[in-house]
């Protein structure tokens, strides 16, 4: 049951314009459930003012104004989102390549055992006395972090401080030996 003549008159728009709206928004952004969504939104605009707009605007250029509007705005944000996509996608693409370089540089000087004993062990020599101390006995030791920081009367905090300023140095200090430096990190 209609309440006054204005729904009627929305409704018979709605009816007689929806499928040649639907039309033309998906002509601009492809999928249809997209083209739905717009007019559903510019439907709902329209029944919060059809009050002023079935009796002051022309209701056909208000609809494909609308419509055409929010295509607009619907395009420059798929556009944005997929540059930032592809950004994504690039530094992805950068950080595989990275890693292949490294590792293919890393197969063309094979080192012995007793090259890569001395990398390593310079490169923790060159830590500061504290951070060193405290890598050798997590890494090398074996020690579990808390036991560590029992042993030497400090906090747990202050080991991961400085375990984290170790990595830093050694990947620093082992950048042209990359998946060396990854070695010893899961060592």
């Amino acid at each position: 049951m209609r309440n006054t003549e204005k729904d009627s008159t929305f409704e018979d728009i709605y009816v007689h314009y929806y499928a040649r709206l639907k039309r033309f928004a998906q002509e601009y952004v492809v999928s249809e459930e997209d083209a739905e969504n717009i007019l559903q939104d510019v439907f709902l605009d329209f029944w919060e003012k059809r009050e002023v707009l079935l009796s002051h605007v022309n209701v056909i250029a208000f609809l494909f104004t609308s419509i055409k509007n929010r295509c607009i705005d619907f395009l420059r944000r798929k556009m944005l989102e997929q540059e930032v996509t592809n950004l994504i996608q690039e530094e992805y693409l950068l950080t595989l390549q990275m890693n292949l370089n490294s590792l293919q540089t890393f197969n063309e000087h094979i080192f012995t055992q007793e090259e890569i004993e001395e990398l390593i062990n310079k490169a923790i020599a060159s830590l500061p006395d504290k951070c060193r101390e405290i890598f050798i006995k997590n890494k090398i030791e074996g020690k579990r972090r808390k036991d560590i920081a029992a042993e030497l009367n400090i906090s747990v905090n202050t080991i991961e401080t400085q375990m984290t300023i170790a990595y830093k140095k050694l990947k620093e200090d082992l950048k042209d030996i990359y998946p060396l430096f990854l070695f010893l990190l899961y060592w």
